[in-house]
């Protein structure tokens, strides 16, 4: 839902109620209690002192005040008629109630309301006086008359002996539920927030007043978590006796504010009408616990980011009384779990939906009378996402350009949207640990999109921890988990490629990380590789050649990483492998890798389906070689040596082998019944070397010739058809 930017749609408030009384009756009682309610429950209240009666010149702020509130309680006691003063207010506001929407609640303080309408009573004598000074067809003593008339007519509270307490606390439930919500400014173009209120006001529970109640709304910056909880502080606050939204709490600590600074303007905003010392952080607490406990207050906590932050402001369920609703606003999932916040009341902040990405767009981006080609304006959506932060920068700055100019600025997205990428992101990365770091650029740089599964083998064969990486950048709202992907927002994306770029702005070769073909073309030409190159990762889409020589890698010595896909070398030369390869993964791979070259000194795993590798040489043999491999679909793969294999950690795919001629040797492990494994090596080795037993024994340490041989026709005797029933 979209707030209106008209400010002439609503007229101007400057106090929320308007107080008419006559003070002799009512000032030093039911008045001051009722004001001092209003007060504490943050309502703005306009009351007249007595001082302001000195005069005729008090006149025109009085008529103002009234015309500026939402709000008017008239309060008829037995002298309120007497006054002038008061016969002009209930007239100018039952004028206002007509013309300006304003909302009247009469409270008959020991009067009747029928002695009010019909001047019974002393109204009665008070208004025949009033006859006797102006007239009895005085146009302003009808004026009078019909005024009392008319507001003696709506609903509202009689007082007579009834608990004052009661009737007080009924009139400020009342004006805090229909009250116009302007405590916050929540942003214009607030687009599907409704159905977002709606299953957060389930998750509050704002019904029960039994217990106290923490939850978090939780999502990546720019996702609209403070706006989504400005327009909840705003739908609810009037249903507590006290209020505080402590706007980004993580900001203010950067400032001249400390948490006894915050713990302050906390308890200052919930309790108006006192004036606490808030000394140190230990003062505050004590102080919030001595004066909340019984006090139902709704507290919202905006960008959150650090434990001490909650236990300085919000460090227990018994500091609040019951009733009481304390709401967290974070980009740290497990900063709510480390608050004991169960999973049920953590509120992901998701993106848009089309539709309202669509909106959003749309109100930022098009003035009314203009339109935008549609596949144009997809392109842009696809690229936000349902990002909300993307959506009002990209719709900005595409704001009255043309088609063209639309094509030109869809080129440069990235461009547009750096510095706030930057600015939105960067301390969240910041936050990392080491490990976490380096997989959030992984995943930023390479990996978006990929199944969770291969992600999670790649990073392990690099050394790192993903297991405990992933999880934390998925609390951090860095990463999303979408079926079984990881996908990262674009904005995200950016802030990362950003921080690897600034590793040397103007030599893509030494940097840490490659991903564009452009780059990697111009490293090898210009040969300007240095050792802080670790991985290239190169994923295109159509097919494309490139002249990588036999050294052109050799002088990685840190590169871990190599994936290639529709890569195409176009020499036929040997390549040589750098020693710290960890994942080697190139489809097309023409040449054979030779055994002159070192190759990976410890582990590497390999992924050459479908590539026309001729050979793995004696630089992968030894006991922890080869830990992952895929040979599958190889047609012109010949050899392969000797490495240990161990069935049950890692796959062996040797499908699709055309003219393998030595598989020196597969150590297989322990010996038995045939396994699973060994029986699809032998499938695989029959079809290359036929029924030479003796041969596809010699490549299964343990197994005689016979044995594979009884174990083949077994096999064979399985697979035959059946001849009968």
């Amino acid at each position: 839902m979209a707030s209106s930017s008209s400010s002439s749609s609503k007229r101007k408030r400057s106090h929320d109620v308007f107080l008419s009384f006559r003070g002799t009756d009512v000032r030093n009682n039911f008045l001051s209690h009722l004001y001092t309610a209003l007060y504490q429950n943050g309502i703005s209240t306009y009351i007249d002192s007595k001082e302001m009666r000195k005069g005729d010149q008090i006149r025109p702020a009085l008529m103002k005040a009234i015309e500026e509130s939402q709000f008017a309680i008239i309060i008829f006691s037995k002298d309120y008629a007497s006054s002038s003063w008061c016969l002009e207010e209930v007239a100018k506001i039952m004028e206002c109630k007509t013309q300006k929407d304003l909302i009247v609640l009469p409270v008959f303080y020991k009067v009747e309301p029928r002695e009010v309408r019909w001047g019974r009573g002393s109204y009665g004598r008070d208004m025949a006086k009033h006859e006797s000074d102006f007239g009895k067809d005085s146009h302003k003593v009808k004026r009078w008359k019909k005024a009392l008339f008319d507001a003696s007519e709506l609903s509202g509270w009689t007082l007579n002996d009834e608990v004052e307490a009661e009737l007080i606390k009924e009139i400020v439930s009342k004006i805090s539920m229909q009250i116009d919500q302007r405590l916050v400014h929540v942003a214009e173009h607030l687009i599907g927030i409704h159905p977002r209120l709606i299953e957060l006001n389930s998750m509050l529970k704002l019904g029960s007043d039994e217990d106290v109640r923490m939850i978090g709304l939780w999502g990546p910056g720019g996702i609209g978590k403070t706006t989504l909880g400005l327009a909840l502080y705003d739908n609810i606050s009037r249903q507590f006796e006290g209020s505080c939204f402590l706007a980004d709490v993580c900001k203010a600590l950067e400032g001249p504010k400390d948490l006894a600074a915050l713990q302050s303007q906390l308890l200052s905003n919930i309790l108006p009408g006192r004036r606490l010392v808030v000394s140190n952080v230990h003062k505050g607490i004590s102080l919030m616990q001595n004066n909340l406990y019984r006090k139902k207050v709704l507290l919202v906590l905006d960008n959150v980011t650090d434990r001490s932050q909650l236990d300085a402001l919000a460090g227990n369920l018994e500091w609040f009384g019951a009733g009481s609703r304390i709401i967290f606003i974070t980009r740290d999932k497990h900063l709510l779990i480390s608050r004991r916040i169960d999973e049920d009341y953590i509120y992901e902040v998701k993106p848009l939906e089309n539709c309202d990405a669509f909106e959003l767009l749309r109100r930022h981006a098009f003035p009314s009378n203009n339109s935008v080609r549609r596949d144009l304006v997809d392109k842009v959506l696809h690229y936000a996402n349902g990002h909300p932060l993307t959506l009002k920068e990209l719709g900005c700055s595409l704001y009255c350009r043309s088609e063209r100019e639309w094509e030109s600025s869809l080129r440069i997205l990235a461009k547009i949207l750096k510095k706030t990428s930057n600015d939105t992101f960067k301390w969240s990365y910041d936050g990392l640990d080491d490990n976490a770091k380096e997989i959030c650029l992984d995943i930023a740089c390479f990996f978006t999109g990929y199944t969770k599964e291969y992600i999670m083998k790649v990073l392990d064969s690099c050394d790192f921890e993903p297991t405990i990486g992933v999880k934390v950048l998925v609390e951090k709202s860095l990463v999303t988990k979408e079926r079984e992907t990881l996908q990262m927002c674009n904005m995200i994306r950016l802030m990362a490629m950003d921080i690897i770029r600034q590793e040397h702005p103007n030599d893509p070769g030494r940097r840490s990380r490659l991903w564009l073909f452009d780059d990697f073309r111009n490293v090898l030409s210009r040969q300007s590789v240095t050792d802080a190159l670790q991985s290239i990762v190169l994923i295109l889409p159509e097919p494309e050649k490139i002249n990588i020589g036999p050294n052109a890698l050799t002088n990685l010595r840190r590169l871990k990483k190599l994936i290639m896909k529709n890569v195409h070398n176009s020499f036929q030369d040997p390549i040589y492998l750098p020693n710290e390869l960890k994942w080697f993964e190139w489809p097309e791979c023409h040449p054979c890798i030779t055994e002159s070259s070192s190759g990976p000194e410890e582990s590497a795993q390999l992924a050459l389906h479908e590539s026309n590798i001729q050979a793995l040489n004696k630089q992968f043999e030894g006991p922890k070689k080869l830990e992952s491999n895929n040979f599958s679909e190889c047609p012109s793969l010949v050899y392969v040596p000797i490495f240990d294999w161990t069935p049950n950690r890692v796959p062996l795919d040797l499908h699709g082998f055309g003219k393998l001629e030595s598989l020196v040797l597969l150590h297989l492990g322990k010996r038995g019944s045939f396994s699973a494994q060994e029986e699809e090596v032998i499938i695989a080795l029959h079809q290359i070397l036929g029924n030479r037993w003796s041969q596809i024994a010699s490549h299964l340490p343990g197994r005689t010739d016979n044995e594979v041989k009884n174990f083949w026709n077994s096999l064979h005797k399985e697979e035959a058809p059946r001849s009968g029933p």
